[in-house]
């Protein structure tokens, strides 16, 4: 069983950062893999970032490729989502995802726990 809780957001302007943090209970944190997701308003849920266990595999949607960073530390039992250069379209609430020890996923189904979501608001 994991749990996690989401941190960071908040509201900026445009061509600002934000830091996101998710915590995480549980011994064996370090196996899961590790992905963000965000959701606008009527909008599906869309993947982000994810990561592996050991942190050296990555993997990105197009739309924040170069500007999102997504890291890890296994003996604080947490993730991280470090946005730069933020636009209006990045406005959604983030949320933080757990995957069974695996590679890394896109699907949100292939998630089996979830946050309960922080609010990012980018304004023009």
């Amino acid at each position: 069983q994991v749990q996690l809780v989401e941190s960071g957001g908040g509201l900026v302007q445009a061509g600002g950062s934000l830091r996101l943090s998710c915590a995480a209970s549980g011994r064996t944190f370090s196996s899961y893999v590790m992905g963000w997701f965000r959701q606008a308003p009527g909008k599906e849920r869309e993947f982000v970032a994810a990561i592996d266990w050991s942190g050296s595999g990555t993997d990105y949607a197009d739309s924040v490729k170069g500007r999102f960073t997504i890291s890890r530390d296994n003996a604080k039992n947490t993730v991280y989502l470090q946005m730069n250069s933020l636009k209006p379209e990045d406005t959604a609430v983030y949320y933080c995802a757990a995957k069974v020890p695996g590679t890394v996923a896109r699907v949100p189904w292939h998630y089996g726990y979830w946050g309960q979501g922080t609010q990012v608001t980018v304004s023009s």
